[in-house]
């Protein structure tokens, strides 16, 4: 006998035990090994076990029963099918029993096994053949009428299968359909409710004439004569039709005509539960069927709206007469008096409820009717915003917050076409609607409910973010309503979260301005937050503190507020907080960052403040918990152009910036230098020599292409000390160099660190005097290609000849003087008969680049040495050639580019290569430069749309879409007609130069193409295309 079948025999055995805990303590340790994965059991524990459960299933202690039902899940994967249907005939057996717990035991056993039952899709047959076996007995059961609590539970159960594992039941869902329609009629509320679900799990997966058998047996029994007269009856008919279109409601399109006005003539009667269901049903017809509900809606509309006004036992005039005094007192002796009224027998509000998900779900189902809705049901809404019944009111909230999301304009390139003052658009419209909203919402945001109020704060943080600015002259309502919140210590901790993070959202989308009268009395209460027990209280007020001085004191702007009445509290709290080490860490960092933004906004208002400022952050800075906040506001800090004097602290925390760049915290290493580039900015000669030596000699070792982007930000800050402190340099610049000569030769290398390396080599060069020596840098740059075999081929990356490229036209750019002499050894490379390819391809690209800075050099030879490159054997000496010819004539249009033109005409055999070039032209060059020769390219290159090779018409495109770009307005209505006119390989060209026509970044043909988009996906027609 294995080990473990060893142990679970044992726990067999102390399961027959008298004692209960002995009993409950095997079952449990049955469960813990049932649970591992590794389990397996032998045919005979196997036939033990399950005995043994089914045993315990009836024992006295209910304890027991519990876990040995729980004990039922993790076996039926570990057991043979035969168990498992012996299982569940045992609890079918036991739910027909006379003891109530016994049924109860076996529904929760048999709920157990089928939640754990694999999936058919797994190829398993385990589910049909149980669910088989169940089905018979679970309709036997239900069609039993002696023992209701029977019927409930095999109900419930049948409807967790059919939810589940409908499909593979197809053969009995006749059956089913059969047993479930006669207990719509059944004289007790629990079966008819638990066959209306089932019924609605069933319409999901039932074949369609079994679904029109259901829809037609519920549909005839509603109208006419055969009505039934029982307004139960009608409510259980209606609910049902509701189910159904909940779990199917894409099956119930067809029906819709017929059903629809059978439930608005329902809706007529005078029965409060039976609206309720009827709206429902709408509610569900329209999140399923918009299409269908299309012609219904008007009246599924003017129903909504005449019933979420539905409340006959109250009368909201007094409301509206004691609006008018809007005296503090009035408001609370109107609360109370609502809170007095109460009437158990008041089923009102569940239509107005219904009502209100109603108008939901119409909203968000037909957003073409947007403008509609807002006429008839924003106001309406609106006006219900004074609900009484606080579940109804969070509905209400609800339906007009969707109605704002559907009105919010699209993001992307293509901006909406709307635009908010355009008179009769649903953003104009929603304007109008503001003063309405706040005005209805004012004494709500001082309601004693807390859900109404964090109503009102969702609603209105939605309707800022739709319309920014434009709560900006309802301030001192919005202002009062979170003063009140804020100050509410007598409630739960959650309004006041609440009131602070739609203060962070309103400090956001609304002006500066706007708060510049209510800081008085807005601060305080922000100010106690920060200063709360309860840290998420705290650490929420802290960012909204942050977010004040951001908003009110902006560094890029004039100040308009003075910061002096307010700069010494706000220091002293977030002092207070930055001080104290008993904190939760949410809040200790929140502090650091507030306090970093309150030095970088006000610094230089802070006065004797400072100093112990800046060393409580140098002290969090030696902290680990507390040391990657404390290096992101010492950024903060550095960056402010206060000018703050960082002399106090700079000696000490140079070093230990420096030592967290030898950290394996990646995040760390970024935000370090991040705030050493900013420090070498701010301070620059100020920085002591010593610690800027300790953190340069920590540089070569991140300069690596392990992580390109702790190497760019490395190269950025390197630069930034070359320029400010070029003496510090000396003793590192070999080995940095070394590294990011290294790194050129990168194939991975991105632009980014391109450009950072391209600023470093020009400051290098650029001080007096120059920390490296032009010539040096040059050769260091050029010794990789140039110290290859002449006949040993490119050998680097093409990618690598770029870059160098790149570099070498930086040098130029940093020394002119010597940009000629660069660029007339750069010919002479070229046109050597001993160079290699290598050699050659490095000039021809770095003339192309060097003629963007410096001009083309000595043009004649230029041109001669270019075209006699493009016969090379060499396909890479080829390609750069081109890539010079293109790149160099956009530097010299009036030289260059008719030159081009000339040679695109005269040589035939060189064609593709020249039409690169041009299209590298047209990339590089000015837009403004180019139309003088617009006409000439236009032609050159339409004349050359019908040639026979696809990759030169491929080229072609491309320079059609560049050229259009230059000049879009003239140019792309003949574009246009060339599309539409052209021949068929013309026409293939210019849709493929559609392409080019689309940029990342905004352009001015941008709204041009609105339209021609259009026509560009419909217009190419017809055989040949």
């Amino acid at each position: 006998m294995s080990t473990a079948a060893f142990h679970i025999s044992s726990l067999l055995e102390k399961m027959t035990s008298s004692d209960k805990d002995f009993r409950f303590m095997a079952t449990s340790d049955l469960m813990s090994e049932l649970q591992k994965d590794s389990i397996q059991l032998d045919e005979d524990s196997e036939r033990k076990v399950v005995k043994m459960l089914l045993r315990l299933l009836e024992d006295k202690n209910g304890e027991v029963q519990n876990l040995a039902v729980k004990c039922l899940g993790p076996l039926v994967g570990k057991v043979k099918e035969y168990q498992v249907e012996t299982i569940v005939d045992t609890l079918c057996a036991n739910m027909r029993s006379d003891k109530e717990q016994l049924r109860d035991i076996a529904g929760i056993g048999l709920k157990t096994v089928l939640s754990e039952l694999p999936p058919a899709a797994t190829g398993s047959g385990l589910a049909t053949n149980v669910c088989r076996k169940i089905t018979g007995q679970l309709t036997s059961a239900i069609a039993q009428q002696e023992d209701v609590a029977v019927q409930l539970e095999a109900l419930d159960i049948l409807s967790d299968m059919l939810s589940r594992l409908g499909a593979p039941l197809g053969a009995f869902h006749a059956s089913l359909l059969h047993c479930l329609l006669p207990q719509l009629s059944s004289p007790r509320l629990a079966v008819r409710k638990r066959a209306v679900g089932a019924l609605g799990h069933l319409a999901a997966a039932c074949s369609t004439d079994l679904f029109v058998e259901l829809a037609d047996h519920l549909l005839d029994r509603l109208p006419g004569p055969r009505a039934p007269t029982s307004p139960a009856a009608i409510r259980t008919l209606i609910q049902c039709l509701g189910s159904v279109g909940r779990q199917a409601g894409h099956r119930l399109g067809a029906h819709l005509d017929r059903l629809v006005p059978l439930v608005e003539d329902f809706c007529n009667l005078d029965d409060d539960e039976l609206r309720e269901s009827c709206l429902q049903a709408f509610e569900a017809f329209l999140r399923k069927c918009p299409k269908e509900m299309g012609p219904h809606v008007p009246n599924v509309t003017s129903l909504c709206l005449q019933y979420i006004k539905h409340d006959p036992n109250y009368n909201y005039n007094s409301d509206e007469d004691e609006e008018q005094m809007e005296t503090e007192d009035s408001e609370f002796s109107e609360q109370e008096s609502e809170d007095e009224y109460s009437d158990d027998d008041d089923m009102s509000w569940k239509v107005r409820r219904a009502a209100a998900k109603c108008i939901a779900a119409l909203i968000s189902s037909r957003p073409d009717l947007l403008p509609d809705f807002h006429c008839t049901l924003a106001p309406v809404l609106i006006r219900r915003f004074r609900e009484r019944e606080e579940n109804v009111k969070a509905d209400v909230f609800t339906a007009y917050i969707v109605l704002l999301r559907q009105t919010r304009p699209p993001k992307g390139w293509l901006e909406a076409m709307e635009e908010p003052t355009q008179t009769g658009s649903n953003l104009h419209m929603l304007r109008g609607q503001v003063p309405l909203v706040v005005k209805a919402l004012q004494r709500q945001l001082k309601d004693r409910s807390i859900r109404a109020r964090q109503g009102c704060f969702s609603l209105l943080t939605e309707l800022a973010g739709v319309l920014p600015g434009s709560l900006a002259e309802h301030m001192p309502v919005l202002v009062s309503g979170i003063i009140f919140s804020l100050a509410d210590r007598s409630s739960s901790s959650t309004i006041r979260m609440d009131a602070l993070a739609f203060l962070q959202g309103l400090l956001g989308t609304e002006p500066a301005e706007a708060f510049h009268p209510h800081l008085p009395t807005l601060l305080p209460p922000v100010m106690a937050c920060v200063a709360d027990p309860f840290y998420k209280i705290a650490a929420e007020a802290l960012v909204v503190l942050q977010e004040l001085v951001q908003a009110l004191w902006p560094l890029d702007r004039p100040r308009i507020l003075d910061p002096e009445p307010y700069v010494g509290e706000m220091s002293a709290v977030t002092l207070a907080r930055l001080r104290a080490t008993d904190l939760d860490q949410e809040v200790k960092e929140r502090a650091i960052s507030c306090m970093g933004h309150l030095v970088g906004h006000l610094g230089d208002r802070l006065g004797d403040d400072l100093e112990p400022i800046l060393l409580l952050l140098l002290d969090r800075l030696r902290n680990e918990i507390t040391r990657l906040p404390a290096v992101k506001a010492l950024t903060l800090v550095a960056v402010s152009p206060l000018q703050l004097d960082l002399q106090p602290i700079l000696a000490e925390a140079l070093p230990i910036l420096a030592s967290f760049l030898r950290k394996n915290q990646r995040a760390l290493r970024l935000a370090t230098l991040a705030a050493l580039d900013a420090l070498a900015q701010s301070q620059g000669l100020s920085l002591p020599p010593s610690a800027v030596q300790a953190v340069l000699a920590e540089l070569p070792a991140l300069v690596n292409e392990s992580d390109m982007h702790v190497a760019q930000l490395a190269v950025d800050f390197l630069a930034t000390v070359t320029q400010a402190q070029p003496a510090s340099l000396v003793e590192v610049s070999g080995p940095v160099l070394s590294e990011l000569l290294r790194l050129l030769r990168s194939p991975l290398l991105p632009a980014g660190v391109l450009a950072a390396a391209e600023g470093f080599l020009q400051a290098l060069v650029g001080t007096r005097p120059p920390c490296v020596d032009y010539a040096k840098l040059i050769s260091l740059l050029t010794a990789p290609v140039y110290e290859q075999a002449v006949d040993g081929g490119p050998g680097l990356h093409k990618q690598v000849f770029h870059s160098l490229a790149r570099c070498v036209a930086a040098l130029s750019a940093a020394c002119p003087q010597e940009a000629a002499s660069t660029a007339n050894r750069l010919v002479c490379d070229a046109r050597s008969p001993h160079s290699s390819t290598g050699v050659k391809v490095l000039a021809f690209l770095s003339l192309a680049e060097v003629g963007q800075v410096a001009g083309p050099g000595p043009q004649r030879e230029l041109k001669a040495v270019l075209l006699e490159a493009l016969g090379s054997p060499s396909e890479d000496v080829r390609a750069a050639a081109s890539y010079a010819l293109g790149r160099v004539g956009a530097g010299s249009l009036p030289d260059f580019l008719p030159f081009l033109l000339e040679q695109i005409e005269a040589e035939p055999r060189r064609q593709y290569l020249l039409l690169h070039s041009l299209r590298e032209a047209l990339g590089a060059a000015q837009p403004d430069s180019l139309k003088p020769y617009a006409e000439d390219i236009w032609a050159l290159l339409f004349r050359r749309c019908e040639g026979a090779e696809e990759g030169t018409r491929g080229v072609v495109a491309e320079c059609i879409g560049k050229l259009v770009l230059v000049n879009p307005s003239f140019l792309l209505p003949r574009f246009r007609k060339q599309l539409a006119a052209g021949r068929p390989h013309t026409r293939s060209t210019v849709i493929t130069a559609v392409k080019f026509l689309i940029s990342d970044q905004p352009h001015p043909i941008d709204p041009l193409l609105k339209s021609f988009i259009g026509a560009c996906c419909v217009r190419p027609r017809g055989q040949q295309m």
